[in-house]
């Protein structure tokens, strides 16, 4: 209960409705609408840019201040001193693990990362130009038909095995995605290894070889999974729990989830920066597209600089920054065309006075499609990779919206169309 209140006229009603206001731990306060249909009326909010359609415990961003927290964590530190695995762990839990608990979520994900053969059988159905998203989807759509008479989303105990299953499983169905694309066999997953290194085999490695996987690409991947684990309630969570909330397969809200990530405006942007990388061509044609890119009436844009959320710099950019640069030293390709490409218009963002003023920083995105590309990932496979370390994320969300009462979501609208009117008759 809460003793604030917002008081709302509304020219045609007598009296004044009076709205709860409940606090928040972070961010701003939240005003409780949910009384308003009572009195014949909806909120507009196209976007829903002014709308908390849940509660959480889970992510807060500020980004006016360029804060990313995971159940209170800062972004920075767990990509220093964490893992992708123990940050699953924090997501789902709340807390960091002890070594035992760690040890024991970890072996529990690998136990369950060989996927059914019926769904292995399904991804080589598809054609091998088929878009990687679009199998993807079917794929982690069809683990909802593996696991669907087993499993009671009320109990806590099939909630965790889901959890093991899922994240266990999406690197063995990227890498899978990526095989099949290639025409080749695909690489069985080795438990021996560590999450992003073992991705990292099944991905590039040959059947029946052993694991040849440079540590510092495998950190590289695991620093990518986790800065894409999770990031509040964007299009992509919402729609998981939006689709959750019908008491449907946690497998098919996932998969719908991965469906939204899929469009250019969500998860392809990094996709779109090798695009724009590959558009420009050339370093000699940086001022020309700079240029471009300061004209209003010029429909370019480059791409991967600023954020919808962050009005500063995006706090998962500053460590990419730093992996990209050891991938690049790792892999010898500092005079790689595009990728030198990349690091003039990094320099001219960070000091040009235009980039400045309206904050247009590099983002992850900027960072994330030039390290895949340099690892050898295909520009259309980058948006199966976030979405491989954002699944994390998107059951954290999932379970904890099922492990309280919820209702199904029902958004209203705001109809503009015609009453009623009658059949013409013939």
């Amino acid at each position: 209960m809460t003793d604030r209140k917002a008081r709302l006229s509304v020219d045609g009603l007598d009296a004044s409705i009076d709205l709860p206001i409940y606090p928040c731990s972070a961010g701003p306060d939240v005003i409780d609408v949910t009384s308003l249909t009572k009195k014949g009326f909806f909120t507009y909010d196209p976007g829903f840019m002014s709308t908390a359609a849940c509660e959480s415990k889970i992510t807060y961003i500020d980004g006016a201040k360029g804060v990313l927290l995971h159940r209170g964590y800062p972004i920075e530190q767990l990509a220093e001193h964490s893992d992708y695995l123990e940050t699953c762990y924090l997501l789902l839990n709340g807390e960091l693990p002890s070594n035992e608990q760690r040890e024991e979520f970890s072996q529990a994900v690998k136990s369950h990362s060989q996927v059914d053969e019926s769904v292995a059988a399904l991804i080589k159905t598809f054609k091998q130009d088929a878009h990687p998203m679009a199998i993807m989807c079917s794929a982690v759509g069809a683990l909802a038909a593996v696991y669907h008479e087993t499993l009671d989303i009320t109990k806590e105990e099939d909630r965790l095995t889901t959890a093991y299953r899922l994240i266990g499983q999406m690197p063995t169905l990227a890498a899978m995605v990526h095989k099949h694309r290639q025409g080749e066999e695909f690489v069985a997953s080795d438990s021996s290894l560590g999450y992003a290194e073992n991705y990292l085999h099944m991905t590039f490695g040959k059947a029946g070889e052993a694991a040849k996987v440079s540590p510092v690409l495998a950190k590289a991947m695991e620093r990518i999974f986790l800065l894409h684990a999770d990031h509040e309630q964007n299009a992509s969570t919402s729609t998981v729990r939006l689709s959750g909330s019908s008491g449907t397969n946690p497998f098919a809200a996932i998969a719908a989830g991965i469906a939204t990530l899929w469009g250019p405006a969500h998860g392809g942007a990094n996709e779109a920066v090798l695009t724009m990388l590959q558009e420009i061509g050339s370093v000699d044609n940086i001022d020309t597209y700079v240029a471009k890119a300061k004209d209003k009436s010029d429909p370019f844009r480059l791409m991967g600089f600023g954020h919808r959320v962050y009005k500063n710099f995006d706090p998962r950019a500053k460590v990419m920054k730093q992996t990209c640069d050891e991938v690049l030293s790792e892999l010898g390709l500092a005079d790689d065309p595009l990728l030198a490409i990349a690091t003039r218009l990094e320099k001219i963002a960070l000091e040009d006075e235009y980039f400045i003023q309206k904050k247009l920083y590099p983002n992850v995105d900027f960072y994330s499609g030039i390290i895949m590309k340099a690892i050898g990932i295909p520009p259309e496979a980058f948006t199966v990779i976030f979405a491989t370390g954002r699944a994390a994320g998107w059951y954290a969300h999932w379970n904890e919206m099922v492990s309280a009462p919820y209702k199904i979501g029902r958004p209203r609208q705001r109809y503009t169309g015609y009453t009623t009117r009658e059949y013409p008759s013939k």
